[in-house]
């Protein structure tokens, strides 16, 4: 047993309360179990209980075993010097305050009900691809779907956290972050990192002194990932590399290196050298596009942002020197929607609670609705347990939802698991 679980068995009282009393013989009257702590100091702040009839207020500490408070060194700390219940699972050792009276000790290793442990360890003890498996569609939907929209706002609130991040780094300047957070997103998983030092080695104040020549921007893009540095026998790479190194020379630029680039395993349509022309391809389009995305007033202006159509070498490349056997396209919606999903939507959830405008963190959650749903294995996994999405929002919150509360054995902390061990 975890001691989590006590945890959840004092705060929803989910043992048996009957004629309550600690372990010295005093009558227990629970009014308020406290409000948890995630902090350092003790688990539940502000708790009310009675004592033979006498009205305490203070902390409650949880532990597994008392010695527990010995072993954590609680009676060194004076934190815990307001605590005034110690609720364990089994009191190995009576406990005294440092002026010698007995600390209050309540015990619930037969308070707990047998069916509710039951319950418990076979979530604890599981191995199927979630802890509840067997048990999730028992869960009334109306339960599940409201705890999917509270999840999908803590997945925007993580999100937003290296969006922060990004937005600080830059000075604040909210086009140039929004630039290096759509970068990374450009490389999905495979390319992330390397299009992330791209977009930092190449700032969006010297992509936009080009912005009105698509084959500077490329020039610019490839010769700075480092992709320009071989013999070519195509004049179009010639020429790019002949470019870059006019420009390179220009604002001291050093390149990338190009064995950061992944090639293996992509199909053509996601290798990097496409990739980076889709991208030179939207930053023609506008160096304002964060500006252009505020502005615009539906999820298909949106989507228009980043379904530029790529150069003429690329529609029959999807590398360089080697002619495609199929016909590159421009961004697919499905990449698109990606696009909208990891970086518009963070971005106008972070900008709107930024500058006090909470119809901009509406728009996101709308935006995230409009959309369909991802497919990927996750999505499929649930599917496959009666769970289908409906939209965009709803696949998001289902991949928080494995992340963070499946894989990490978090079912106290959720709503569905709560259900079940009810």
């Amino acid at each position: 047993m975890r001691e989590d679980f006590l945890h959840f068995l004092w705060r929803w009282r989910r043992f048996d309360a009957r004629n309550l009393a600690t372990s010295d013989g005093q009558a227990l009257e629970i009014l308020h179990p406290g409000e948890p702590n995630p902090h350092a100091g003790p688990d539940f702040f502000n708790a009310r209980i009675r004592l033979d009839g006498t009205l305490w207020a203070g902390n409650v500490e949880i532990h597994l075993n008392a010695s527990d408070w010995l072993a954590h060194r609680h009676d060194a700390d004076p934190a815990y010097d307001n605590v005034v219940l110690h609720v364990v699972l089994d009191e190995d050792q009576r406990l005294r305050r440092p002026g010698g009276e007995l600390l209050p000790c309540l015990t619930l290793r037969e308070r707990i009900p047998p069916q509710l442990l039951e319950k418990y360890f076979r979530l604890e003890h599981e191995r199927a691809w979630v802890p509840c498996e067997k048990t999730f569609g028992t869960v009334p939907e109306i339960v599940r779907l409201n705890w999917l929209d509270r999840l999908l706002v803590e997945r925007l609130e993580q999100k937003t956290e290296s969006v922060a991040k990004v937005v600080e780094a830059t000075g604040h300047n909210w086009e140039e972050a929004f630039y290096r957070v759509l970068a990374r997103n450009f490389g999905l998983k495979v390319n992330m990192e390397p299009f992330e030092a791209l977009a930092r080695s190449l700032p969006l104040r010297l992509l936009a002194k080009h912005k009105d020549q698509l084959f500077q921007l490329e020039a610019l893009l490839f010769g700075q990932a480092g992709l320009l540095a071989d013999k070519f026998e195509d004049e179009y790479p010639r020429a790019l590399a002949k470019e870059y190194g006019f420009l390179q020379h220009k604002y001291g630029l050093q390149p990338l290196s190009a064995g950061q680039w992944k090639f293996f395993r992509l199909r053509p349509a996601g290798f990097p050298t496409l990739r980076l022309a889709q991208f030179a391809a939207v930053v023609y389009r506008s160096a304002h596009l964060f500006s252009q995305v505020l502005e615009t007033g539906s999820t298909s202006e949106t989507e228009q942002l980043f379904s530029a159509g790529i150069s003429e070498y690329w529609r029959t490349h999807f590398r360089f020197d080697k002619t495609a056997v199929r016909q590159p396209k421009p961004p697919g919606r499905e990449f698109v929607h990606l696009l909208l999903i990891n970086t518009v939507a963070p971005f106008l959830f972070h900008y709107g609670r930024a500058k006090g405008q909470p119809e901009l963190q509406d728009r996101a959650l709308r935006l995230l609705e409009s959309l369909p749903p991802e497919a990927n294995t996750v999505v499929d996994g649930w599917a496959k347990r009666g769970q289908r999405a409906a939209n965009a929002s709803q696949t998001q919150a289902l991949l928080h939802l494995k992340t963070h509360y499946c894989d990490e054995k978090r079912c106290l902390e959720c709503a569905i698991g709560n259900a079940i061990l009810r």
